[in-house]
């Protein structure tokens, strides 16, 4: 069985079945409308939530330099105002229906949601569309953000847990869009005008550059309907556009190992110690997601027994991946006292190079196996979660896939393939980041 197209590839005003119910997942549909806006659901029986989105298909990495924050800063004024409704009018009414509502931007993109009891979806999905498609970008609420986007940078300063991942991306991808933090910095924030924000509005949030996903009990063609009312204006002036596709792969993206030193009078230091990755379409994924698990996703994982359990030299020590379109990155985190941080690298070193020279044990691959897949079913009955699923599938990958087959992907892992992966991925030169009370020129 052949799988369905990607949106860019679907004819405007057709309806396809994306997954069919059953194994972990409802029925997923979706909708391209002429103009390219499309419309994917996740009907979900059984529960009254229902979760809308809506995403731009371009994230911080997409700035330049001169302008980073600017996708972040975009985030932020759309809950400011429309032509329809002030800022305080959005707040009240989804407030009002108790909705879970927010919004974030990433490396690759910009997301919108409210979750709803289920009678109230229609109310979600005119504000929230209201926000994207009609804000007015007052010249006034850009000046108040502008400094609400200050104070949200100073407390990630004052935050060195969050701020060393963004010293270590800073390190591996220097002054790149992976590189840059996705706030931006005091000076490009201080420096970006209302024009290029709207100029970046009227680029990057047309209908054939976002996703419409919604999950939970919901019936497609109402939420169908109910888009192209809202977004009715912005489809006519879009002709025939189509959707944009998936961002997969791309350019080989050039990294820079090496160490960068934050120094800070911290009580505790703050490192993330890692290495290049896989893209996120990598076949790889999987076993390295596993690699992750058994070294630092746990209380009984690799690290956190052998730096927390044994030794006491951290409070908390963890191993994670971030996977984009055309690379990724292997971290290892821990936080533990300034006087020993060389014995916490040196433990994290030798782990590592244990893994890389005799992959993990049979208990050990199970052990986090199950903790993965037991992981994604919990998170999987969360509406939002499966609202955030659909929107990941039509931006970052070529197909759709079911929970199921995620867990059988995870189920087919051997001791082979993590053996390989972390020979290769763990062997990759080292990217090291520091935040504690050090010299300048310490060396670690």
């Amino acid at each position: 069985m052949s799988m369905p197209p990607i949106a860019a590839e679907q004819e405007p005003g057709s309806t396809l079945t994306l997954l069919e119910p059953g194994d972990g997942s409802g029925l997923v549909r979706r909708t391209v409308l002429p103009g390219g806006l499309r419309v994917v659901t996740e009907a979900v029986p059984g529960v009254r939530s229902a979760a809308f989105g809506i995403s731009a298909t371009s994230g911080s990495r997409d700035e330049d330099g001169a302008h980073a924050g600017a996708a972040h800063f975009l985030e932020h004024l759309l809950f400011k105002g429309t032509r329809r409704r002030d800022a305080l009018r959005i707040s009240a009414l989804l407030d009002g229906v108790g909705a879970d509502h927010n919004a974030y931007t990433t490396k690759e993109r910009t997301t919108y949601y409210a979750k709803v009891l289920d009678r109230d979806l229609p109310l979600a999905v005119d504000v929230v569309s209201d926000m994207v498609a009609n804000s007015v970008l007052d010249p006034r609420e850009v000046e108040t953000e502008r400094g609400v986007i200050l104070e949200e940078i100073a407390m990630c300063e004052d935050e060195p847990f969050d701020l060393v991942d963004d010293v270590f991306a800073e390190r591996m991808f220097g002054d790149t869009g992976l590189g840059r933090p996705i706030l931006g910095t005091n000076d490009t924030i201080r420096a970006i005008s209302r024009e290029r924000i709207a100029e970046q509005y009227q680029a990057a949030y047309v209908p054939r550059e976002l996703v419409v996903a919604a999950a939970g009990n919901l019936d497609h063609e109402d939420v169908v309907s109910a888009v192209r009312t809202a977004f009715q204006e912005r489809l006519s002036a879009a002709g025939e556009a189509r959707p944009s596709a998936p961002r997969v792969g791309g350019a080989t993206v050039p990294v820079s190992p090496g160490t960068k030193l934050l120094p800070r009078e911290t009580e505790q230091a703050h490192l993330v110690l890692g290495c290049e990755g896989v893209r996120r379409t990598d076949g790889r994924w999987y076993a390295l997601q596993v690699l992750c698990a058994a070294l630092g996703g746990g209380m009984s994982s690799r690290l956190f027994q052998e730096v927390r359990e044994r030794r006491g030299l951290a409070y908390a020590v963890q191993a994670d991946h971030a996977g984009y379109a055309d690379t990724g990155l292997f971290q290892v985190y821990a936080g533990c006292l300034p006087e020993k941080i060389d014995e916490v690298l040196g433990v994290c070193r030798q782990e590592l190079a244990d893994v890389a020279a005799h992959g993990l044990g049979g208990e050990e691959l199970a052990r986090a196996k199950g903790q993965i897949q037991g992981s994604w079913v919990m998170d999987n009955e969360s509406t939002t979660a499966r609202m955030g699923r659909l929107t990941a599938h039509e931006l970052g990958y070529p197909e759709h896939v079911s929970l199921a087959t995620d867990l059988a992907r995870f189920d087919a892992v051997t001791a082979d393939d993590v053996a390989a992966v972390a020979e290769d991925i763990l062997g990759r030169p080292e990217a090291l980041a520091v935040i504690g009370p050090y010299e300048a020129d310490r060396t670690f």
